[in-house]
C-alpha cells in the first residue's frame, strides 16, 4: 500500500512538473520551449489557447524554437517560429501558431488512408510535397488541412490564416465532423468555436504571404513545411 507521504509527494511532483518554466501540459498541448522571451512563449500559449482543438491528443511532446527567421515552420515532433511575428502587437500571430502545430497533428494523428481521404475532401491535387512535384501551396493536401484546421477550430475575424489561399472552401463546422470521425474524442472541441465579435486592427500590411517551400521530404506521409508571413 502506498503511504500518504508517498502519495502527497507524488502529488507534489506532478505539480511541480505542471509549473516547470517552458514546460505546458492540458488541452493547449505538451511542449517545451527552446528560445524566446517570455512575452513570445505567452504568445504561444495564448494562441494554443484560443483555438478549440485539443492539442494534448498529440502523443508527442513537441519542441517549439523560437528564433529571428524569415520563415516559420513544422516537421515531426518541431516547430520553428519566427520571434519577429510573434513580438507583433494582440493576436496577429495566433493563427500563425495554430497553423503550425495543426502539422503536428497530420504527422502524429492520421494515417495514410485518411490522408487520401483528406487530400479529396480539401480539393488538393496531393497530400504534400513529397507526393508531387510543383506543387503550389493550394495544390498541397497537408497546407490545406493545416490551415483549414486553424480557421475552423478559432474562427475570428482575427485570425491571420483566413485569408490564405490554402484554406479549403468546406465549412469549419463540416470539417469538424469530418475530423471527429476520424479522429473521435481527440477531435471533439474543447469549447465553443465560435467567432468573436471584434476584429484587431492592424498598421504593419499584408497578413499572410502565401508561400511554401519544401523543408524536408517525407514519404506518402507528409513533409516538413515552410512558411513566410509578412
Amino acid at each position: 500500500m502506498t503511504s500518504p507521504l508517498r502519495q502527497t509527494a507524488a502529488a507534489f511532483a506532478v505539480l511541480a512538473a505542471l509549473a516547470a518554466p517552458g514546460r505546458c501540459l492540458a488541452s493547449g498541448g505538451n511542449y517545451v520551449f527552446d528560445g524566446g522571451t517570455p512575452a513570445e512563449q505567452a504568445q504561444v500559449r495564448s494562441a494554443l489557447d484560443a483555438s478549440s482543438f485539443d492539442w494534448s491528443a498529440i502523443p508527442e511532446q513537441i519542441t517549439i524554437t523560437i528564433a529571428p527567421s524569415s520563415v516559420s515552420q513544422s516537421v515531426p515532433g518541431h516547430i520553428y517560429l519566427d520571434s519577429n511575428l510573434l513580438d507583433q502587437p494582440g493576436d496577429y500571430s495566433w493563427g500563425v501558431v495554430q497553423n503550425e502545430y495543426a502539422h503536428q497533428v497530420h504527422f502524429f494523428l492520421l494515417n495514410d488512408d485518411q490522408r487520401a481521404q483528406l487530400t479529396q475532401a480539401l480539393g488538393a491535387t496531393a497530400w504534400c510535397y513529397g507526393d508531387q512535384p510543383n506543387l503550389t501551396l493550394e495544390q498541397v493536401g497537408c497546407e490545406r488541412f493545416a490551415s483549414t484546421l486553424a480557421v475552423s477550430y478559432w474562427p475570428s475575424p482575427d485570425n491571420c490564416i483566413r485569408g490564405a489561399k490554402d484554406v479549403a472552401p468546406i465549412a469549419g463546422a463540416q470539417f469538424r465532423n469530418l475530423l471527429e470521425q476520424m479522429l473521435g474524442s481527440a477531435a471533439t472541441p474543447t469549447s465553443s468555436p465560435t467567432p468573436s465579435p471584434t476584429v484587431t486592427s492592424y498598421t504593419t500590411g499584408t497578413r499572410v504571404l502565401a508561400s511554401a517551400k519544401q523543408a524536408h521530404a517525407r514519404p506518402a506521409s507528409g513533409t516538413g513545411m515552410r512558411r513566410s508571413y509578412v
